[in-house]
């Protein structure tokens, strides 16, 4: 199948344009402008790539790539890419553009089974069907497999109807909130403490963890395709102890 014909249907479905400023989505990397099968994953690690077939497409969330660059080394991204060429594979990436049209509502609905109640831009609300903090932080262990999950709580009692919530890393969108919840991912101390002092409680839900369903989301978008299509997990690289 042409990249070309494939690289069109993910505009259409997630418009390549709707990416931030600052983004690195879209054709990574080309080939020979053609593919026989997709491989979707989060990242990429080189083990991983290591055993991908030649002549496939790789699909991930992240960019290999975020900022131009004049060589290429020995390093993380240069070895992944020398791999890839040297298996005549092509990379695209769908990153801020698939936050905003899928991701956020595809974690909160199918992998968390949380009913959406307001999507906007980068945030999704949830209805709150919990308790207290607590009873909401045991149901996001459980879901996303985690033995502990990093709470700051500003108050025990959840007041509101809403849960806000951004995959990946959100926390720049904290000033956004109609809500005093909010889940996201790479939460740092200082922003904890003062999003406290504004009775904003705040769960980490991780960013690989919550950004781990992208290939599922998109395979689920992409079944009517005449090829194969293969769902590939980078490795985390923190593990629980």
């Amino acid at each position: 199948m042409k990249i070309i014909e494939i690289y069109k249907i993910l505009d259409e479905l997630s418009p390549f344009n709707t990416q931030e400023s600052w983004d690195n989505s879209g054709l990574i990397l080309s080939n020979d402008d053609s593919c026989e099968r997709i491989y979707l994953s989060l990242d990429l690690d080189f083990n991983q790539v290591k055993s991908f077939l030649p002549n496939s497409l790789i699909i991930t969330h992240h960019p290999l790539i975020f900022k131009g660059i004049k060589s290429i080394k020995n390093d993380y991204a240069g070895n992944i890419l020398k791999e890839l060429i040297k298996k005549n594979c092509a990379l695209i990436s769908m990153h801020t553009n698939y936050d905003l049209s899928h991701l956020n509502r595809y974690f909160c609905e199918k992998f968390l089974g949380l009913e959406i109640i307001e999507s906007d831009g980068f945030l999704a609300y949830a209805k709150n069907n919990f308790k207290d903090i607590y009873e909401l932080a045991d149901f996001l262990k459980a879901k996303l497999n985690l033995k502990k999950i990093s709470i700051s709580l500003a108050k025990e009692i959840i007041q509101t109807d809403l849960i806000g919530i951004c995959t990946g890393s959100g926390i720049s969108l904290a000033s956004e909130l109609k809500s005093n919840i909010f889940l996201t991912g790479d939460i740092k101390y200082h922003d904890a403490l003062a999003l406290s002092e504004n009775n904003i409680s705040l769960i980490d839900i991780k960013h690989y963890e919550s950004e781990i369903c992208f290939a599922n989301s998109l395979a689920s978008n992409l079944q009517k395709l005449p090829i194969e299509i293969i769902i590939s997990s980078s490795k985390n690289p923190f593990l629980e102890y």
